[in-house]
């Protein structure tokens, strides 16, 4: 593979409830962690000064505490907590909990846009997402 490509693995070895993803990815710019919780446990009440984040449940429900106030998510769901907010994720189901964790701190730049598409692997010349329509569906006989 590329040097500029990377892959983790999402059911890697859990260090204390945590698979860390951003290391093995190479990734710079934002954090991201599998978190996996048996029935009962908890992370500690935690804010962040600038880092806002994002969770997106895999599998269970997660319970996540917003200034001391439930909020209930089921699989597939996600939520976002600003900075400043205290929260705490909570595993109040019979079953394991597992979920990304997403967070960044520095905004993102609507415009200009840094997206360049091309309509075929051969194209050296880049143009806006804007200009290029979505390519067409793959045939049937494609489809593994």
């Amino acid at each position: 593979m590329r040097d500029d490509v990377s892959r983790a693995d999402l059911d890697a070895e859990l260090e204390d409830r945590f698979v860390r993803l951003r290391s093995p990815l190479g990734v710079t710019s934002f954090g991201i962690n599998k978190i996996v919780f048996a029935p009962g446990q908890r992370n500690r009440i935690h804010r962040h000064r600038n880092q806002e984040e994002v969770y997106l449940v895999l599998e269970g429900t997660l319970t996540l505490m917003v200034e001391g106030e439930p909020v209930e998510l089921e699989r597939g769901e996600l939520i976002r907590v600003g900075p400043d907010v205290r929260r705490q994720l909570v595993n109040r189901g019979p079953g394991q909990l597992s979920l990304l964790a997403l967070g960044g701190m520095v905004e993102h730049e609507h415009v200009p846009r840094d997206g360049e598409v091309f309509t075929a692997w051969e194209d050296a010349t880049a143009r806006s997402p804007q200009e290029v329509p979505l390519p067409d569906d793959l045939p049937a006989d494609e489809l593994r």
